[in-house]
């Protein structure tokens, strides 16, 4: 009973630190993706000690539109700061190599978005976004004529989206 208690504190608090750590709000999929991909707690525990931090005030969700990400609160990171030694130093070693190697992959999943709605029967709206900083670089919406395109626009997006919104912005200004 002892060592499930202990567990239960190492793991919320694993996942305190993983927040702290990434300092911008992630997704519930992103944490879980980060969980995991490393074996840490399974996929329904997971989801029950997000649910407890939420309720506790520890994480807290913000909305970007219909977009729920979470963070780590103050009080969240006051319980890391007073408690973070409990956490085993080969976890942090596990989660600090996993963000150095996937932190721009995770930050570019949050700040570049791309969307596409039907608008009538043959045309699609997308919605193309790049935000830094909780500052909107560009918000773009295209109309196109097939579903194909508004998926390949998206795409395209995704992938390269520094070097479209660099042509862009020169057009504009040049």
């Amino acid at each position: 009973m002892f060592e499930d208690t202990l567990d239960l504190a190492e793991n919320k608090l694993l996942l305190l630190y993983i927040f702290d750590k990434i300092k911008i709000p992630i997704t519930n999929n992103q944490v879980t993706q980060i969980i995991l991909e490393n074996n840490f707690i399974n996929y329904f525990t997971l989801q029950q000690y997000l649910s407890e931090l939420i309720s506790s005030n520890f994480l807290k969700y913000t909305e970007d539109k219909d977009r729920h990400r979470l963070e780590i609160t103050e009080r969240g990171k006051k319980v890391l700061s007073l408690f973070k030694n409990r956490l085993s130093n080969n976890k942090i070693d596990i989660i600090n190599d996993y963000l150095t190697n996937n932190i721009n992959i995770i930050k570019r999943e949050v700040t570049i978005t791309s969307d596409y709605t039907i608008e009538h029967r043959d045309k699609f709206i997308v919605n193309l976004k790049a935000v830094e900083n909780n500052i909107v670089l560009i918000d773009l919406k295209v109309t196109v004529d097939s579903n194909k395109q508004a998926r390949d626009l998206c795409t395209k997006w995704k992938n390269e989206s520094s070097e479209i919104y660099s042509k862009i912005l020169n057009i504009l200004i040049n």
